[in-house]
């Protein structure tokens, strides 16, 4: 069986740079942070809803218009009509005080009279139905409109608040990126590749060995873990068994 003193690691790295490890990681995982929050920014689910609504109020508020217009030209056409009836009544009387009509036609005349009367009265009544109908729907309109410009403001503040939002996180997300870029070319490929290639599958690629415990994964090391790391050389690049996670020794550590 191996020796811990006779464990070979397949990758080797100065101390320092192991160190370096942390500040790389702690980059990694802001930027992991801004990139999580921007896909889940409460603001859009915000925005989506208030979309929604706006797109029913323009709705209601169209539907509204409609109705509107529909009893805009009932009552228009009902005053045709009762200014027909008015106009052939005005004639009728005209005809019987011109003292030119017959007994007959009189009489005719009288009756018609009386018939356009009534049909003026039910006419009339109608048509302040409908009126008073056009007034509801005009109300209807003011207040479908004003609802659309409440969401058409809700929208513009929430967009306003997005591109606030936004806008930290694209200057976050800069400076956090250059960071990254000067602290890279300090690590030698094998040991950036490992650290990678569990940042990838894990999310963290190292974290700090603080009191037998993994600083990426937050779980204790077993003793025949510890022994080995104990064992191992200054420059051994070593790895959590639970997660995988470069582990980075300090004088935290305390081996």
């Amino acid at each position: 069986m191996e020796r811990p003193s006779e464990r070979e690691y397949e990758v080797k790295a100065d101390p320092s740079l192991q160190r370096e490890l942390l500040d790389l990681a702690e980059v990694d995982a802001e930027l992991a942070r801004v990139a999580h929050r921007r896909r889940n920014l409460p603001e859009l689910a915000e925005i989506e809803g208030i979309e929604k609504t706006l797109r029913d109020k323009r709705d209601a508020l169209v539907n509204a218009q409609t109705s509107a217009s529909d009893l805009e030209r009932e009552v228009t056409r009902q005053e045709r009509e009762v200014e027909s009836v008015r106009v052939r009544a005005d004639r009728d009387r005209k005809l019987m005080e011109s003292g030119s009509a017959g007994a007959k036609q009189l009489t005719e005349l009288e009756h018609e009279l009386e018939t356009l009367s009534r049909r003026q009265q039910v006419l009339e009544d109608d048509q302040l139905e409908l009126m008073e109908r056009r007034e509801a729907a005009d109300i209807e309109v003011q207040r479908a409109a004003a609802e659309v410009d409440k969401a058409e403001q809700d929208l513009e503040d929430a967009v306003t608040r997005r591109d606030e939002v936004l806008a930290d996180l694209n200057a976050t997300q800069a400076r956090r990126d250059a960071d990254r870029a000067a602290l890279v070319p300090k690590f030698p490929e094998a040991l950036l590749k490992t650290y990678n290639r569990v940042r990838e599958q894990r999310g963290i690629g190292a974290g700090l060995l603080r009191s037998r415990q993994c600083g990426a994964c937050k779980l204790e090391l077993d003793r025949s873990q510890l022994s080995d790391i104990k064992n191992a050389a200054e420059d051994d690049v070593i790895t959590c068994e639970n997660c995988g996670a470069i582990l980075v020794r300090t004088g935290e550590s305390g081996l």
